[in-house]
């Protein structure tokens, strides 16, 4: 089953109008707690965006690869105390993609939305623009937003064809 869900995993960024369940939302939320930590450290906190305005204000972030943000019935932002965790982008990745991967075994469609190091439209961090929507304090770090929800459209996944097209990048024993 777990290999289904990689395999089947797709960037969505198109969502129908329809409300996440409470149970799947809490579901999301455990998978990211129980994402891998360097030495247990846990600097990543999230929050759950549900308020249409907020996410309609997320999605001007940045001016490519935000405005998907507007159409999600949720997104959630992976933010890290870097004075708790010297690897906190690592952290926050692994927790990233174990939403995404949750998304996907819960029947939902996800798309990251890349907020560390991207600049806003008028060339300011994007960081900046999230931490003051979010009311997020100055220490914390955002490294992304992950939009999730009902797909307006379902993209099936590779084929073996694409990973059978990029096996020159697996190598064995050394480079």
């Amino acid at each position: 089953m777990f290999f289904e869900i990689i395999r089947n995993r797709r960037s969505v960024r198109s969502f129908m109008d329809k409300k996440i369940e409470n149970e799947k939302i809490e579901a999301l939320a455990e998978a990211a707690l129980r994402s891998p930590s360097s030495r247990s450290l846990n600097p990543w906190e999230f929050i759950f965006i549900t308020d249409k305005n907020t996410l309609q204000k997320l999605s001007d972030t940045k001016p490519h690869g935000a405005s998907f943000l507007k159409s999600a019935p949720l997104g959630i932002a992976v933010i890290a105390d870097p004075e708790k965790c010297d690897v906190w982008i690592e952290d926050c990745s692994i927790a990233s993609i174990y939403i995404q991967l949750a998304a996907e075994a819960l029947g939902l469609k996800s798309c990251w939305c890349q907020i560390r190091k991207r600049q806003d439209k008028n060339g300011d961090e994007a960081e900046n623009y999230v931490k003051k929507i979010l009311n997020i304090p100055e220490k914390y770090k955002v490294l992304s937003v992950i939009a999730a929800g009902y797909p307006s459209s379902e993209p099936e996944g590779h084929d073996s064809s694409y990973v059978k097209s990029q096996m020159n990048k697996i190598h064995y024993n050394n480079f």
